[in-house]
């Protein structure tokens, strides 16, 4: 049985988050993770300055579902299967030792897989104090006044045999980021301080709330069957209002796309970090780029975990079908000041309530489809066309415009999402074609003195011409100047 839950899926980083789940229930204010690197006699500890427990506590701990799920918890109690110690430690390494002190007196416990599957053993054997050769690992608990330790060994998971002191390396980045994410709510409030070999672990706030360009809603509370949860929205900045060590630290460790979506705590206790828990309207909203800045918390409480079908590990919730109209009508919203902030690239709003922009470029819906359009009225624009300054300045200044504003983002995203390319190119329309193609072949023509053979040569070969050879062929062979 043992083996077999040693496959829930854990990771290091999540395996070491349920450890400290412990750890602040016990009241700790400080916990200490250590990697030692030894090769095959590699360890990890994590020391917490918590209550401790007493023998008889520490035997019902190292028990395999000591508490029904069932039971009211305390609201600061973070576990659930009383599981969690066993199955993260055993997902990890095949010995388990947690020695804890309480009261001046220190407790030591220790399962070891290996043993228990010793074929000459025919019984659960639980044995007291370290294994023989590891007594040193106690201590960073001996000068606590309480508290407990917990040590992975034989790490045949965490650490294969063949690894080396850089693949630990590698696990402890992945780790203190995952803890900085996961008790960041613990760690900013200073509730509670998680080191890595000594080195304090950093908060990583998804919502980037000390940013003042973040969009924030209101809270809004929902209650029903699946209980009282907690909402609030979140629109990140744009990355073109960000430095460049911002929009590294609000990527994640996913992206910003892998980001995007509900993250669900329970007491705080970050569960699930992004992804939009198969809700949507009509059908399930996918992580895309258009919603890459939205980001919502819900807060639910350790008595709603039957109702969210909140697993062992902590890492996977299922809102109550009571809940989702509700949490599908903020996340719509909340989706869609994303999509308009990506859209134009997080620029700041009018100053002035009801104040329009005057934008360059307007988009166009017709039954063929979308195309974009230069706004004539723009006053860049209308100085060269409807007040006839056609001075070099006033024009090369309506082009430098017209390069500098073109909705580049909006086209993608109109792309991405209605999966048809925008119509360009006038569309092979030819009573809107022909006006242009016409005006051109004069100017080349009266103006330019090209033969009309060349000039429709020339414009064969220029962009959008040369999709209309019929119409191009279809000019005068002779033109009469004016």
């Amino acid at each position: 049985m043992l083996e077999s839950l040693r496959g829930l899926g854990y990771t290091a980083a999540s395996a070491i988050a349920d450890i400290i789940d412990n750890s602040i229930a016990a009241s700790a204010k400080a916990v200490d993770v250590l990697f030692a690197f030894d090769g095959a006699r590699s360890s990890v500890s994590i020391l917490d300055d918590g209550v401790g427990m007493s023998d008889s506590e520490l035997e019902l701990a190292m028990r395999l579902g000591d508490r029904s799920p069932s039971e009211t918890r305390k609201a600061s109690d973070l576990g659930r299967f009383g599981l969690g110690l066993k199955t993260a430690s055993f997902s990890q390494c095949r010995r388990l030792t947690v020695a804890s002190k309480k009261a001046g007196t220190t407790s030591i416990l220790r399962w070891d897989l290996d043993l228990l599957t010793d074929p000459s053993q025919s019984a659960w054997r639980l044995f007291e104090g370290f294994s023989p050769g590891s007594e040193a690992l106690l201590q960073p608990l001996m000068n606590a006044v309480c508290g407990t330790l917990v040590v992975w060994e034989n790490l045949d998971r965490l650490l294969p045999s063949d690894s080396g002191e850089q693949e630990l390396l590698d696990v402890i980045d992945v780790v203190e980021h995952h803890l900085g994410m996961v008790f960041h709510r613990y760690l900013a409030a200073r509730r509670i301080q998680i080191r890595i070999n000594g080195h304090p672990v950093n908060t990583w706030d998804p919502f980037m709330t000390s940013n003042s360009a973040t969009w924030s809603s209101p809270e809004v509370v929902l209650a029903g069957g699946g209980g009282r949860v907690t909402l609030r929205g979140h629109v990140l900045p744009h990355k073109d209002r960000l430095s460049a060590k911002e929009a590294e630290m609000g990527a994640g460790t996913r992206g910003w796309a892998g980001q995007q979506g509900f993250y669900v705590y329970r007491n705080e206790r970050l569960l699930v970090a992004g992804g939009w828990l198969g809700l949507g309207k009509g059908r399930a909203w996918t992580k895309d780029e258009a919603h890459r800045l939205a980001r919502i918390r819900i807060d639910i409480s350790n008595d709603d975990d039957a109702s969210w079908k909140i697993d062992i590990r902590k890492s996977v919730a299922s809102p109550p079908a009571s809940l989702r109209a509700g949490i599908v009508r903020l996340a719509d919203d909340v989706r869609s000041r994303a999509r308009k902030v990506f859209a134009h690239r997080g620029r700041p709003a009018p100053r002035a309530p009801g104040q329009l922009v005057q934008e360059a470029w307007r988009t166009e819906q017709f039954a063929g489809g979308t195309r974009y359009r230069v706004d004539r009225t723009h006053p860049a624009v209308a100085l060269v066309l409807s007040e006839g300054d056609r001075s070099d300045a006033a024009i090369a200044g309506m082009l430098r415009l017209l390069e500098e504003t073109i909705p580049v983002q909006r086209i993608w995203l109109d792309t991405a999402e209605a999966k048809e390319t925008p119509r360009v190119g006038f569309s092979g329309a030819n009573e809107d074609v022909l006006p242009v193609l016409r005006s051109l072949f004069r100017n080349y023509v009266l103006r330019k003195n090209y033969s009309p053979s060349e000039a429709k040569l020339r414009l064969s070969q220029t962009e959008p011409f040369n999709n209309f050879p019929d119409l191009v062929d279809g000019l005068p062979d002779e033109l009469i100047k004016e």
